[in-house]
């Protein structure tokens, strides 16, 4: 089951929990109601729905949509309930399907609905982005929703009164600009718009060395592949909450919301207010476990190897969630998955199985983003650890170093033993 909220264009939490996905039920034949991606809806008129089963209701999504065998493993139906209310379905890309086997679709209409998945997910700030990114992003929506890019049609207009359309939220800024720009006018427009104006007249028109004329496949396929580029693609996402750094001497931390996003390559710890990754964890360098005591909030235990004050420590993050006990489950699962995999061929490796006969071979898989301040690189300063090392005598827990008295009064000297602490006092056993 998903907790998580509506993504832009899609109707938030308290209209998404009233839907229902029986929509009446009779004495033999309910009507099922399954929600795509794009907020469309597939209604579908099934007998005897208490022992219908998941693969056979997969099915008649399928059937319906017209979808070729290859949408059994890409797809999936989820239960979703942003308020823990009643549940309704929703057919999306399964969290299990390698990126690789993605890259060698070429149905047009399960291209666009991966497309309108990640869109969504771009556009809610689901799957945080940088700025360059958004815009390259917002480009081929652009051209998917507009048209190819000619200075001055009409279509170009309606560009800035739907930019949300385009770009996340908290990159739309409205001014004068970019209509004025479109129009050849000289005005200036914000930054996030005028790169989506200069990235939306960069798309390619042209598919490969023949010249031919791009279709919309393969604008799905280019905004895919840069969605590749995001390490967090594909994941199942839940919601949780972790402490903050202790912003002074007297004053609580509290907690921050946060978004934990588990695919089959690793976790990632997203900021769901500032909208960028936290930490970002492959599984073979963490180490997890979850614990569920009475009476307290479930808790999801994340460790892995960092630093403190230029000594290596191990750090233990904290994840506060009701879903704690799910998302360990699905760590196990995903690592299960990965050891049980075949190692691929030296020829294979980045495209995975053959292609068929005449088909072309699937593009090399992009390399994940590494710019310096990039959203998605871990900002472990923000959170707040705790720190362990192993002296040989045993683990002992790092606490923070203090150079100097927040106090200014204290005892006469000779008449009490408290000192500043000092460089090498800084191991309390834990």
């Amino acid at each position: 089951m998903d907790g998580t909220e509506g993504s832009a264009g899609q109707p938030g939490p308290a209209e998404r929990s009233r839907r229902s996905s029986v929509s009446s039920v009779g004495a033999r034949v309910a009507d099922v109601l399954v929600y795509l991606a794009d907020d469309t809806v597939v209604p579908l008129a099934v007998e005897n729905l208490p022992s219908l089963s998941a693969h056979e209701l997969h099915r008649a999504v399928r059937e319906v949509l017209q979808l070729p065998d290859i949408a059994l493993d890409v797809f999936a139906l989820w239960l979703v309930s942003p308020l823990l209310d009643e549940p309704f379905l929703q057919f999306r890309r399964n969290v299990f399907f390698p990126k690789r086997r993605e890259l060698q679709i070429h149905d047009e209409e399960v291209l666009r609905l991966l497309y309108e998945e990640a869109k969504g997910n771009v556009l809610a700030a689901r799957y945080p982005c940088d700025v360059e990114d958004c815009e390259a992003l917002g480009a081929l929506v652009c051209r998917v929703q507009l048209g190819p890019y000619q200075p001055g049609q009409p279509a170009a207009c309606s560009l800035r009164e739907k930019l949300d359309s385009f770009l996340p939220a908290h990159l739309c800024k409205r001014g004068q600009g970019l209509f004025a720009a479109l129009r050849g006018r000289g005005a200036r427009a914000g930054p996030g718009e005028q790169g989506l104006l200069n990235a939306y007249r960069q798309v390619q028109e042209a598919s490969g060395d023949d010249g031919c004329e791009a279709t919309l496949g393969t604008h799905y396929r280019a905004y895919l592949l840069k969605c590749h580029e995001l390490p967090f693609y594909g994941c199942a996402f839940f919601h949780g909450e972790v402490d903050k750094p202790a912003p002074g001497f007297l004053h609580r931390g509290g907690r921050k919301p946060v978004s934990v996003a588990i695919s089959l390559e690793g976790v990632h710890v997203i900021d769901s207010r500032e909208k960028h990754v936290l930490l970002g964890l492959r599984f073979q360098e963490l180490s997890w476990d979850h614990t569920a005591p009475e009476e307290e909030e479930p808790i999801l235990w994340l460790e892995f190897d960092g630093e403190s004050e230029g000594m290596p420590v191990n750090k233990l993050l904290k994840i506060y969630s009701k879903q704690a006990e799910l998302m360990s489950s699905l760590i196990e699962y995903c690592i299960e998955l990965s050891q049980a995999a075949e190692p691929a061929g030296p020829q294979d490796s980045a495209t995975g199985p053959p292609l068929d006969p005449g088909s072309s071979p699937a593009p090399v898989q992009r390399p994940k983003l590494r710019r310096q301040g990039s959203v998605v690189c871990s900002r472990i300063q923000h959170l707040s650890t705790i720190d362990y090392v192993d002296d040989g005598k045993g683990i002992r827990r790092v606490k923070p170093k203090r150079t100097t008295s927040f106090f200014s009064r204290q005892l006469s000297l000779g008449q009490g033993s408290y000192t500043v602490v000092q460089t090498g006092d800084s191991l309390e056993q834990g």
